[in-house]
């Protein structure tokens, strides 16, 4: 306490009882600290969740760990069933069409606008190939359609006995997430985890492949065919540059399905020692960091040669490439993208 006396402050000295009022005042007060305090932690728990999901925004890696929303997901409703429209096949205006001299081989492939479908540019795009990996993407969809992101998926023998690239830990007789193979799906290409989301889902591989080939029926794909649950057949397993264009258009609606083919890598929960799998995506234009990239699947084979559906986004522009047995998938999506964006808008 203290006092004005000749223009200056003396304070007094010795212990001073309040009285009530002043003792009002000081519970007020502490009471009025002791809410400041809490305002300011929720305030820190604020802000260190807006770092992280800046982080998650911007940086290489999507973390994923089960939260509310994938463990209290619905199985899903039957898929609709779409009646092939010109997506991915009509033109777009010639003054928005694109003309590029490619230095290296491209059997087939197009340019298109992501939103609407119209074709910038376009080589052979209703040639019949092999497509390889490109087939997960179907996978994809069929196990979205029929199992929701919280189920656990039972690890068995014939998922351990693939060919190819894979997840490559996958434990024999323990159940995983269905969610963190989906991820092993897509990133790394997976060929034991889409034989592992086949089983969970249609108890077979062969049961699956007809749920793929009733969807891509249903779509309207008149190039698509499947004979393999990972793309690792060549033989009876194809499709065109303009049917997997509304197939990725398809994948890029699942808002579930469009966060793991946008994410460089990714850290899930899995039932092996230290409970996390990391996981890396070889679309090339995410791992060289192509302005935008949000997508989408990559696959080779001998047969189907490099292959690659990607999009990319600069402002308002929303932009697809699907390349099919190119000489650099990387180069040549780049330059067609590029010049894609230099164009006018659809």
């Amino acid at each position: 306490m203290s006092v004005l006396q000749g223009g200056r402050t003396r304070r007094r000295h010795g212990r001073h009882r309040p009285g009530p009022a002043r003792r009002r005042a000081r519970n007020t007060g502490a009471a009025r600290h002791r809410i400041a305090w809490a305002l300011g932690g929720l305030l820190l728990t604020a802000a260190a969740l807006l770092g992280l999901m800046a982080v998650r925004a911007t940086g290489p890696a999507t973390i994923v760990f089960p939260g509310e929303n994938v463990a209290t997901a619905k199985r899903p409703a039957s898929p609709p069933k779409p009646v092939r429209s010109d997506y991915g096949i009509a033109l777009a205006p010639p003054a928005q069409r694109i003309s590029v001299k490619l230095k290296l081989p491209l059997k087939s492939g197009v340019l298109f606008d992501v939103n609407t479908g119209k074709v910038l540019w376009e080589r052979n795009p209703t040639e019949v190939v092999p497509i390889a990996s490109l087939t997960k993407m179907m996978t994809a969809l069929v196990v979205v359609a029929h199992a929701p992101p919280s189920a656990k998926v039972l690890i068995t023998q014939d998922a351990l006995d693939y060919t190819g690239s894979g997840v490559g830990l996958l434990p024999k007789g323990k159940h995983v997430p269905l969610l963190a193979l989906l991820y092993g799906l897509l990133l790394p290409s997976g060929n034991d985890a889409a034989i592992a989301l086949a089983d969970h889902v249609a108890g077979t591989q062969s049961n699956f492949i007809k749920l793929m080939n009733a969807r891509a029926h249903d779509m309207g794909l008149g190039c698509t065919q499947y004979t393999t649950v990972s793309g690792i057949v060549d033989e009876g397993n194809h499709s065109c540059a303009s049917d997997l264009a509304l197939i990725a258009h398809a994948m890029l609606e699942q808002p579930l399905l469009a966060q793991i083919v946008g994410s460089r890598s990714a850290i899930v929960p899995f039932p092996i020692k230290g409970g996390k799998l990391f996981l890396y995506n070889n679309n090339p234009l995410l791992v060289l960091r192509y302005p935008g990239t949000d997508g989408v699947k990559t696959g080779f084979t001998d047969a189907a040669g490099q292959c690659l559906v990607a999009t990319a986004r600069r402002g308002n522009r929303w932009l697809g490439v699907v390349l099919l047995h190119s000489g650099n998938t990387y180069a040549q999506a780049m330059q067609l993208l590029n010049a894609g964006f230099a164009a006018p808008a659809v």
